[in-house]
C-alpha cells in the first residue's frame, strides 16, 4: 500500500491551547487490546476519564469490568471478542472496531501480551511460537491496519506496551524478552516511517508491576524482596502508575515525540 505526500504544516503543529487542552481527548476513538485488567485496564479507564470513547479487544467478553467502569464515567465503551492467537481474528479486528466507532480511531494501545517463565533448554516451538505471535505478531499487523486508517487522515496516535525486558534480558524469559525487544525495535521503524504524516507511535517500557502476570514472583517472598532491592523507588509499580503516561503519549501533549520507549519503572534502569 504506497501512500505519498506530506500533511501539511499546520496540521501537524502541536495546539496552542491551555496546558489541560492538551491533555483532552474530548470526542477522540481508542482502540485498545489487553484492557480487561491490570495496566491495560489502568489506561482505558485513564483515556475514558480525558474525554475518550473505548473499543476493547478482548478473548474474554464476558470480562466487562473495564468497560462497566469507563461507561460510570458517561463514555461509550464497546467489548469485540479477539484472541491475539488467531491471526484471522487479529486481521478482522480492526475493521470491526472501525464499524463500532463511526468509521474513525483517533488512537491505537496494544497492551495484549503473554509472559512464560521457563528454562531456555525446554521452550517448545509451541511455547516461542504462542509468545512470539501474541507480543509480536498481532501487534504488528495491528499498527499496520491503524497505519492504513491514519495515514490518509495525517493523524493518529499508537501507543504499544514493551518492557524493561526490551532492554535487559531477565531471567527464564527468553522468549519473553525477544517478543519484546523486537516491539521497541518495530516502534521505532514504524515512527521513522509514519512520523511524515503526522502519526506518532511510542511505547511503554513497564519495569516491576504488580499484575497478574507477576503474580508467581510476588508470592515467592524472595523474589518479591529481590525486585524491591532492585528498584530505587523500593516498591513494585502499579497498574495506576501508567494513566498518566498513557495520557500523555496519546494526547496533543507529546505531539512532538515520536519513537520513544518511556520506561516506567520507579528509576531501575538508572541504578
Amino acid at each position: 500500500m504506497a501512500l505519498n505526500g506530506d500533511a501539511p504544516l499546520e496540521s501537524i503543529a502541536t495546539p496552542i491551547v491551555s496546558s489541560l487542552q492538551l491533555f483532552s481527548l474530548a470526542n477522540k476513538n481508542v482502540f485498545i487490546t489487553g484492557g480487561s485488567r491490570g495496566i491495560g485496564a489502568a489506561m482505558a479507564i485513564a483515556l475514558a476519564q480525558a474525554g475518550a470513547s473505548i473499543c476493547l479487544a478482548q478473548s474474554d467478553t464476558t470480562n466487562t469490568a473495564t468497560a462497566d467502569a469507563v461507561r460510570k464515567l458517561g463514555r461509550k465503551a464497546t467489548i469485540l471478542k479477539c484472541n491475539l492467537r488467531d491471526m484471522e481474528q487479529v486481521k478482522a479486528i480492526f475493521p470491526q472496531a472501525l464499524e463500532v466507532m463511526d468509521n474513525r480511531i483517533d488512537v491505537v494501545v496494544n497492551c495484549g501480551g503473554l509472559l512464560q517463565r521457563k528454562d531456555s533448554v525446554d521452550i517448545t516451538e509451541e511455547d516461542w511460537d504462542n509468545i512470539l505471535d501474541i507480543n509480536l505478531k498481532a501487534l504488528f499487523f495491528i499498527c499496520q491496519a491503524a497505519g492504513r486508517h491514519m495515514i490518509p487522515r495525517r493523524q493518529g496516535k499508537i501507543l504499544n506496551v514493551a518492557s524493561l525486558n526490551s532492554f535487559i534480558g531477565g531471567d527464564r524469559v527468553a522468549s519473553y524478552a525477544a517478543s519484546k525487544g523486537a516491539v521497541s525495535q518495530v516502534t521505532k521503524a514504524l515512527s521513522n516511517e509514519w512520523a511524515k504524516y503526522n502519526i506518532q507511535v511510542n511505547a511503554l517500557a513497564p519495569g516491576s508491576i504488580a499484575t497478574d502476570i507477576n503474580t508467581d514472583l510476588r508470592s515467592d517472598p524472595v523474589q518479591y524482596a529481590a525486585r524491591v532491592a532492585r528498584c530505587p523507588s523500593r516498591r513494585w509499580g502499579a497498574p495506576a502508575d501508567f494513566a498518566g503516561p498513557a495520557l500523555f503519549l496519546c494526547s496533543d501533549a507529546s505531539q512532538y515525540i515520536t519513537g520513544e520507549i518511556l520506561v516506567v519503572d520507579g528509576g531501575q534502569m538508572a541504578s
